[in-house]
């Protein structure tokens, strides 16, 4: 089975859409919807409206982010395949989603404008982009872990994923790991997920497809009862199918997903750890949330982790 830290970039690969995908983009717009509506799409730019700038005694003389203000503009490193995360609308151009929505809110507090050029970065690029200062930070579903944090800061960690569980649009019998207990389960072959499913319920009987499409179409046609995977990968499911399946719960396994920056910067991870405490106490944190994961994930947001709470970050 392929190793945790490398799920998150087969994953962002699957949520991949029919967009032309260009070396970078900038701004944000109306997040869309599951179903076509554009009802998110006012509160996902109020979000980035109404979020705070930074006073000057903030960013010193000599840093990394009197840099970016200088420039105007925050480079980040991620992608815009990964929907609710950060997908670009090949219409418009625009990135939104909840990665894309912080580094909108993270630059607009740097320079007092959501000004952002994405670099794409893959799961091997993003440590060597972050080392060379090819871009300022990354904010792509990056997971933090001990090994990483010898190369890069982390800031945060500012979301907590991991495995959640994808059944379809009518069940519900089955909301949290436990319930899995006796149920067909299935999950992808290439994927640590079926020893958690081993692990948090013994007595499923397990199913391996070599595919996300297969996992998500034995869902939908009864074969399966439920189809386990990380929580990132089956949001972008139900961003696609959202009369058919639905996301239960939250993930029953822990994968904290942190901002990068530069280790030579250590002034730039306290900034942006003190800005993520600013827009979780602030409760902006909670309205970007509601506006983009919470659209497909139904039910109250979770409390933000605790900055600064698992090795590494």
């Amino acid at each position: 089975m392929i190793q945790r830290s490398l799920r998150h970039g087969f994953a962002a690969a699957v949520l991949s859409t029919a967009l032309a995908v260009t070396a970078c983009s900038s701004g944000s717009s109306s997040l869309p919807t599951p179903g076509g509506s554009s009802g998110s799409g006012d509160a996902y730019q109020q979000v980035i409206d109404n979020a705070p700038v930074a006073g000057a005694a903030d960013i010193p003389a000599g840093s990394l982010m009197a840099t970016i203000k200088a420039r105007g503009q925050l480079i980040e490193g991620g992608t815009d395949t990964s929907a609710v995360f950060s997908l670009t609308d090949p219409m418009t151009g625009k990135t939104t989603g909840f990665d894309a929505g912080l580094a909108a809110m993270l630059a607009k507090y740097i320079t007092g404008k959501p000004n952002v050029k994405l670099t794409q970065v893959q799961v091997a690029s993003r440590e060597v982009l972050l080392q060379n200062g090819a871009v300022d930070t990354v904010i792509a579903t990056y997971t933090i872990t001990t090994g990483r944090a010898k190369k890069v800061a982390f800031a945060g960690p500012y979301y907590s994923s991991g495995d959640a569980i994808l059944v379809s649009k009518g069940n519900t019998a089955i909301t949290k790991a436990t319930d899995l207990d006796g149920k067909t389960v299935c999950t992808e072959t290439a994927s640590t997920a079926a020893g958690d499913i081993e692990q948090f319920a013994p007595s499923a009987k397990l199913v391996l497809f070599d595919t996300n499409a297969e996992c998500v179409q034995a869902v939908e046609q009864g074969r399966a009862d439920a189809y386990v995977l990380d929580q990132a990968l089956l949001l972008g499911d139900v961003y696609r199918e959202p009369d058919k399946v639905k996301v239960v719960g939250q993930p029953f396994t822990t994968e904290p997903y942190g901002i990068g920056v530069p280790l030579d910067h250590p002034e730039m991870k306290t900034f942006v750890d003190n800005w993520l405490k600013k827009i979780e106490t602030d409760g902006e944190w909670t309205k970007l949330w509601q506006a983009t994961i919470g659209q497909t994930l139904r039910g109250a947001a979770p409390t933000p982790p605790a900055i600064g709470s698992v090795p590494g970050s």
